[in-house]
């Protein structure tokens, strides 16, 4: 139970301090030059989305969000190679979300992931209704355009799981309504 307090907090800080430091300047883009490849991040309404591969990143808050995406793939990186050395080796894609949907999302946020659908060609929509980071935002609306920056590091840290495991993906993260937030993983076939 501490566990849980102590990375919600840690997550919130990490938050308010890349959004203290980085002011919106509006459209456009820069290169960023970092000793570890960043991915590009965007928001748009209470949408986040994780893209792997590129090297350029928006300035202000949509860096930030990058640096989030990013830090939350080193995590996640990390926990695909830890969590799964009691299971088997995973036979279908879908295995590997269900052990996100299960294992993963326990391992973080002490509960599972509430739903789990497919189009079976590669797009897979994981539903959390009570999402831990947002849930003390649920409180209203107006906290809606808010939620991105709280989104980017799970999509980092499902992308970066993903790609421990051996598959390359795109994560993007929406919330209609709080605390409730769908995770869409496309699978990219190489």
């Amino acid at each position: 139970m501490a566990d849980a307090a102590l990375f919600e907090f840690l997550h919130t800080e990490m938050v308010a301090e890349l959004w203290a430091h980085h002011s919106d300047p509006g459209p456009g883009f820069s290169t960023c030059v970092r000793p570890w490849p960043l991915t590009w991040a965007e928001s748009g309404g209470a949408t986040a989305v994780a893209q792997c591969g590129s090297r350029h990143c928006c300035e202000g808050q949509k860096m930030s969000l990058c640096v989030l995406e990013g830090m939350g793939f080193r995590v996640g990186q990390a926990l695909g190679e830890r969590l799964p050395q009691e299971t088997l080796a995973f036979r279908e894609e879908l295995d590997v979300l269900k052990f996100l949907c299960k294992d993963l999302w326990v391992a973080v946020f002490q509960k599972q992931m509430d739903s789990l659908r497919t189009n079976h060609q590669g797009t897979y929509v994981l539903q959390d209704n009570s999402f831990p980071l947002l849930i003390r935002m649920a409180s209203g609306l107006q906290y809606l355009e808010e939620a991105p920056k709280f989104l980017a590091f799970t999509c980092g840290l499902l992308r970066g799981a993903l790609s421990t495991l051996g598959i390359k993906s795109l994560v993007t993260a929406s919330v209609a309504s709080l605390p409730t937030c769908k995770f869409q993983v496309v699978i990219q076939k190489t």
